[in-house]
Order: C-alpha cells, then sequence, then structure tokens
C-alpha cells in the first residue's frame, strides 16, 4: 500500500493481496466449486500450503498423528509469505488449534467446528447446534472440546453412504457428485430424525459445502460451512471500505 501523502510503498511481505492462508491435506480428490481447495470459491485470493504425508486417512482416522511440526512449519510459511490469518481444509485439525495459534503470531482458525458456540448462541430455548462429519466414529470429543464446541453436541456422520466419505477418505481420482450429494442428504434426514432438537447444522467436513444449499432446502434449517465461517474470519482480516472521507487512513505499510 502507497502512502497516501508522500507516495511512498512500504514492503515487508513476498505476496500481498491475499490475507487468507490455508494449509492442504496433500490429496488428490476432485475439488469442485465450492470446496475450499477450489481457488474459484472464495470472492477473495487465498495463498495456499499443501502438507506434505498429511492424506485425509492419516489426519482423519489417525489424529494425524506425527504431523505437528509438519502444521506448524508450512503455517509459519504461509506467514511469511503474507498471509495475516490461517486456516486449515479439515475440520479434525481442530486438535492442533492451540499449537498453530501459538506458534504463527497471527489468528488462526483451524476448523469449521469453531462456530458451534456462535450457532448455538443464536437458537431458541430448546435448540441446538447438530452436526455433519464425514467421520463420526472418528470425531472425538476431544476434537469438539478443542474447537469449543461442547462435547454432548449432536454428530451424525456419512460413513454409511455409498461415495462421499468413500472417495474423500480413500483419496479417489474421481467423485460422483450427485451419489456424495444424496450421502449429505441422507445423513441429514438422520441428524434430524435422531436429534428432534437440531435447529442447525453444522458442515465439519470442509468438502461438504458444496452441498450446504442442498441440505439447507431439504432440511428448512439454517446450514454452516467453512466457506461461510472464513467469510466472516476473512472479514475481520480485511474489513470493508466504505470510502468515507472521515475514516482514519490506512497504515503506511502493505497490508
Amino acid at each position: 500500500m502507497t502512502d497516501s501523502e508522500n507516495r511512498v510503498a512500504h514492503g515487508g511481505k513476498a505476496v500481498y493481496g491475499a490475507k487468507l492462508g490455508v494449509l492442504m491435506l496433500e490429496a488428490r480428490f476432485p475439488r469442485i466449486p465450492g470446496d475450499m481447495g477450489n481457488a474459484a470459491t472464495w470472492p477473495f485470493p487465498v495463498l495456499y500450503r499443501v502438507v506434505r504425508g498429511a492424506s485425509p486417512h492419516r489426519v482423519v482416522r489417525e489424529r494425524a498423528k506425527g504431523l505437528l511440526e509438519a502444521f506448524l512449519e508450512a503455517a509459519r510459511d504461509l506467514v511469511e509469505l503474507g498471509a495475516d490469518g490461517i486456516t486449515t481444509n479439515c475440520g479434525f485439525l481442530s486438535l492442533f488449534q492451540a499449537e498453530l495459534s501459538s506458534h504463527v503470531g497471527v489468528p488462526v482458525a483451524t476448523s469449521s467446528l469453531m462456530q458451534a458456540p456462535l450457532i448455538q448462541a443464536t437458537l431458541p430455548p430448546g435448540r441446538c447446534v447438530g452436526v455433519l462429519t464425514i467421520s463420526a466414529a472418528s470425531l472425538t470429543k476431544e476434537h469438539l472440546l478443542k474447537a469449543g464446541a461442547a462435547e454432548n453436541t449432536p454428530v451424525v456422520g456419512t460413513e454409511r453412504g455409498e461415495e462421499f466419505t468413500r472417495a474423500i477418505l480413500g483419496d479417489e481420482e474421481s467423485l460422483d457428485v450427485a451419489a456424495a450429494e444424496r450421502d449429505i442428504l441422507a445423513a441429514g434426514d438422520e441428524l434430524v430424525t435422531r436429534y428432534p432438537a437440531v435447529g442447525a447444522v453444522l458442515l465439519e467436513c470442509t468438502n461438504m459445502a458444496p452441498y450446504a444449499r442442498a441440505l439447507s432446502d431439504r432440511l428448512r434449517r439454517p446450514v454452516f460451512d467453512v466457506v461461510s465461517f472464513m467469510a466472516w474470519f476473512h472479514a475481520g482480516l480485511e474489513p470493508r471500505d466504505f470510502g468515507h472521507p472521515a475514516s482514519a487512513p490506512r497504515s503506511s505499510r502493505e497490508r
């Protein structure tokens, strides 16, 4: 950014104009529009860093065992590159929230699950937030608690479906999108049937965001996902400029 009075540009970063850094699992499955790993999903530029060895299976079913240092290093790389905030593309990485936050010195939002307390606060008495996940068997109380969610949050997974969990955790090179949507809709039906008090749905899995609209139409309930979360997060990293003459001048250092 240029000092408006002196027309002097100030640096300090390698890349400018991309506030959000995304830590990516190492995967080959298709990332359709709406998936956070598809750059066209975002209305703002983002920076990506793939964490080598962080397969979907290893992160979800093996609790990302042995990968903490790799994630810390990748997060630091993103900050040095220019990111002012860090996120990840797997909700199960809530396990690393405290470590990443203390390591990089910028805001960190590891998991879509971190929205749970806020969503719960918006609901009327007697209603609760429910979670859809790619693997209910793998999502533990520790994952929920480290994201700030209640340990008794209703959770249903897509494991019993034919396509979504199989293709994503199996890291397949093809994805039957219609079949994946059916799996997510079926899991949503199960969630509200088993837990009638669910008043809003939170999608743990970042790969579920492309199906959020269909799920909301089906359940007639609000559905929150990582895209809605990152829209909020990014709005804090770069607040909208409404152009008022009385606004305080922006920092002379490039953001």
